[in-house]
């Protein structure tokens, strides 16, 4: 079995590229190997082609990245209460994997960021959560025996880390959520290992 976890997200802004570093970052203390990867942009204009690979930050992702990693921590900012078209363009174009139950019996997280308190982060982390049970993965949460998803007054929930990203650095994690964006890195990798023994 793979060790790789893979940090799958969409960030137009950074908070959420932000989120997954840390979430990696956890991965990485649980001794698994994090594999983050992003998305390309969608574009409304006929003709407007997307770069191949990305002009800088982490790769796109690939259907063979999937196939190849032992879990996944899916991101993506808050769009009207869903997750942003592109990864929703990417997840949709999964179909043949799902076919061949590659992710079945796989863990796997979401984490969202927003930029206002009521913006939808629950909404948008049970929508990412549905493909990901679609394709028979196992949903890992946030316990509440965190003691910072009691204390949070920016992001947090138990259905997976959030950020609300508001004032002067939208994009910079309270303290608060960076212990929880770890925690759901390491509480991800730990069911990767439990699994795998």
């Amino acid at each position: 079995m793979s060790h790789k976890v893979l940090v799958l997200y969409y960030s137009k802004h950074g908070a959420t590229r932000a989120m997954a570093n840390k979430i990696a970052l956890g991965v990485e203390q649980q001794g698994l190997e994090a594999c983050l990867r992003t998305v390309p942009e969608m574009s409304t204009n006929i003709g407007d082609a997307q770069e191949p690979v990305p002009t800088s930050g982490d790769p796109f992702v690939s259907h063979q990245d999937i196939q190849d990693c032992a879990g996944i921590a899916l991101g993506s900012p808050t769009r009207f209460g869903n997750m942003a078209a592109p990864l929703k363009h990417f997840i949709d174009s999964t179909s043949a994997l799902w076919l061949s139950g590659v992710l079945e019996n796989k863990p796997a997280c979401v984490f969202t960021s927003t930029s206002s308190m009521h913006g939808g982060q629950e909404s948008t982390l049970l929508s990412m959560a549905l493909p990901l049970l679609h394709h028979g993965m196992l949903f890992c949460g946030l316990p509440y025996s965190i003691p910072q998803l009691h204390t949070t007054l920016t992001g947090g929930s138990p259905y997976g880390v959030t950020h609300l990203a508001q004032g002067k650095y939208p994009n910079k994690l309270s303290e608060d959520e960076v212990v929880l964006c770890i925690e759901q890195g390491k509480r991800l990798a730990t069911l990767v290992n439990k699994l795998r023994d």
